[in-house]
């Protein structure tokens, strides 16, 4: 039996049918692991590295005529279950580990400084020659390796032979080859304060951290994020609820949670402050925005350099006739706990109803006017009477899951930012949902990048690392560029600390002096 093709983690033996695995990514977006030939060069350079048949529980064994589904006659849907259960385990036990857990690391994962070491071999020897000197040659295991890839080997293969990782391991070289090298011209706070002051077209790229600060809360941070909120709605996922799919069905789901990540009035943080001031600079080329919470727009952020990815609630449209009101005209009901309908819609079903019940009120010799009058919108089961449409439910103009970008945001980054970017702040996101998640490896990788947040990412390569409240992190920029960046959650006397992370040249934490 030869060598098993270790694409996409392909287990089945030879002569089987393959069954393609897609893995689910850190930022969500599926990739088929034997599609590009670079990922084929990577699996031919794991292929000459011994397997052990039947990993996993898949039989190595072939019957008589020398195919693996030659008398069940059910070969085809086999491989589609077995590819969908490999697909689905992946999705949800993928761990994702950050440089700082490196540090704290035993003898099953990598140092930080041997993660180093090894990214810089593959990227120096190419994969095909990586793998014969570490896995092949045996100077390190497959599962070990994984770790300095940033990818924590799952639970579920704890008691598997090494080569049930070389799947997974092929992910992880894949990925590792992809990101952006860093400059190593910028390391320090005052690298990124003077990339800010030259600058004249900045992206600004945020999610939800920069809202924070408003109580709005963001939508992945552990017990306190939106998500780790939704387990008592019984939903497989809790990004359901921001689903199409399930909205469209029914959006309790969705206004249930609505009010806590409603805008409140004319209120805005500092970070909005910063955005606002580097477009009264002239420095401000685009803001793309993952928020629906439109307080970009309140700030002041100009509509031709905002890019609300995400949509917002600035709009909501009925989901039947289509018909768009300001969004703060479904407010009161979405804070009353509400399923906002549309106004349209109700008008439209007075219209057709009141022929009906004229004629149902002659038929029935005036008995109806005893009747009590109803609500044109109610579920009472006297609607049941008319063959009338029902009225429609009005969404925000956000872009659920299921729903397509606006054609803007491709078009201003391929049509516009791309040519004239000079330096790219990313604030308060992990960078976790595609595509908005590509922008930043889509942008040409001399351009000097820096991020703000509480926590790192690995998925990509930042020149410069600012961990902290974005807050404080940005009025700690404008202090030191000598800006006067005025917000009434800024104390007058504040004063901030920043620490370099011990191990990382351009890791930095600030903290406010008590």
């Amino acid at each position: 039996m030869g060598p098993l093709s270790t694409i996409g983690m392909d287990l089945t033996p030879e002569g089987a049918t393959h069954a393609r695995a897609s893995i689910k990514e850190a930022s969500f977006k599926v990739i088929d692991l034997s599609s590009s030939p670079e990922e084929s060069e990577i699996g031919e350079a794991l292929a000459g590295v011994p397997r052990v048949n039947g990993v996993n529980g898949v039989d190595g064994s072939e019957d008589e005529s020398g195919d693996a589904n030659s008398d069940s006659g059910t070969g085809g849907d086999d491989d589609e279950n077995e590819e969908w259960e490999i697909e689905s385990i992946f999705e949800d036990t993928l761990g994702e580990m950050d440089d700082q857990q490196l540090f704290e690391s035993g003898p099953e994962v990598c140092t930080y400084a041997e993660a180093v070491a090894f990214r810089r071999q593959l990227r120096d020897l190419g994969p095909e020659e990586f793998c014969k000197r570490t896995v092949e040659a045996g100077t390190i295991t497959a599962k070990k390796l994984l770790t300095a890839f940033n990818i924590r080997p799952p639970a579920f293969l704890d008691d598997s032979p090494d080569d049930a990782y070389y799947g997974l391991l092929s992910l992880g070289i894949s990925r590792e080859l992809s990101k952006r090298i860093k400059i190593p011209l910028y390391n320090t706070i005052d690298d990124a304060v003077e990339l800010i002051k030259k600058s004249r077209n900045i992206i600004v790229l945020t999610g939800a951290g920069i809202s924070t600060s408003l109580g709005i809360p963001d939508f992945r941070s552990k017990d306190t994020g939106l998500y780790s909120k939704l387990q008592h709605l019984g939903l497989s996922d809790p990004q359901e609820v921001f689903d199409i799919h399930v909205f469209r069905e029914d959006p309790n789901y969705f206004y249930t949670v609505a009010r806590d990540i409603l805008p409140s009035g004319d209120r805005f943080t500092p970070t909005h402050a910063f955005i606002h001031l580097l477009q009264q600079k002239g420095k401000l080329l685009t803001n793309y925005s993952q928020n629906i919470d439109n307080i970009e727009a309140t700030v002041g952020i100009l509509p031709e350099k905002l890019i609300q990815c995400h949509g917002s609630f600035a709009t909501a449209s009925c989901i039947e006739c289509k018909h768009q009101v300001p969004g703060e005209k479904i407010f009161p009901d979405i804070r009353a706990g509400r399923i906002p309908r549309c106004d349209r819609c109700i008008e439209n079903l007075r219209k057709l109803r009141a022929p009906a019940a004229m004629k149902r009120k002659r038929s029935a010799n005036g008995q109806d006017k005893k009747r009590r009058r109803r609500d044109v919108d109610s579920d009472s089961s006297e609607e049941e009477d008319y063959d009338i449409p029902a009225v429609g439910v009005m969404k925000p103009d956000i872009t659920f899951f299921g729903e397509p970008l606006p054609d803007r945001f491709s078009d201003r980054l391929t049509n516009h930012d791309k040519d004239k970017v000079d330096l790219v702040i990313v604030i308060g996101t992990s960078l976790k949902v595609a595509p908005v998640s590509e922008v930043v490896p889509y942008l040409p990788s001399n351009i000097p990048q820096m991020y703000i947040s509480r926590t790192p990412v690995s998925h990509v390569n930042f020149d410069v690392d600012m961990l902290g409240d974005c807050d404080v992190v940005v009025a700690e920029l404008c202090r030191r560029a000598g800006w006067d960046l005025q917000h009434p959650m800024i104390p007058e006397d504040q004063k901030v600390e920043v620490t370099l992370q011990e191990g990382f040249p351009s890791r930095h934490v600030f903290t406010i002096k008590e």
